[in-house]
């Protein structure tokens, strides 16, 4: 598993619009909130990309870009992202190569049977290409607002700076 300290793993993905993003580009730039989730279009997923696109303004003044990966394929990410109005990118990661890269790609159990599947995780990651945070098992309700102040955290000037505009 992934822990704070640990260098983020470098990939490059497909976003909704079929443009390729990599996570190198962004390293000495920004910090970036890394969040995987099962599947576009339920609730929980939608509750939570809504969260996050509801505050993207606000992750964006602490120089930070908010990602949302899953194994929905791009045409998917583009209707989900269309219908529910969201501003955050989100990857496609069909083959499941990053989710493994991450360690979220794992067996889980529903309703007594097994199968594979991402479990809802978070990094935030600093501008260094650092996992600050690696958060586990994560809960929808109120996480953006969480890592929001997780985000804050990563740098203490700018942060100063950000409340007096």
């Amino acid at each position: 598993m992934l822990q704070s300290g640990d260098i983020a793993p470098a990939f490059t993905l497909p976003d909704a619009d079929m443009e390729i993003f990599d996570l190198a580009s962004v390293v000495g730039k920004q910090n970036v909130v890394l969040y995987f989730y099962p599947r576009d279009n339920t609730p929980g997923c939608t509750l939570q990309a809504a969260d996050f696109s509801d505050h993207d303004d606000e992750f964006a003044r602490f120089d930070c870009i908010v990602i949302g990966v899953s194994p929905d394929d791009c045409l998917t990410h583009a209707e989900f992202r269309d219908q529910e109005g969201l501003s955050i990118r989100l990857l496609s990661d069909s083959d499941t190569d990053v989710c493994r890269l991450y360690n979220v790609w794992q067996e889980r159990e529903v309703d007594g049977v097994k199968k594979m599947g991402v479990r809802r995780s978070t990094f935030v990651i600093d501008k260094q290409g650092r996992i600050r945070h690696a958060l586990y098992d994560v809960t929808p309700r109120g996480h953006a607002a969480a890592v929001f102040e997780l985000v804050k955290e990563l740098e203490p000037q700018n942060a100063k700076r950000n409340r007096q505009k």
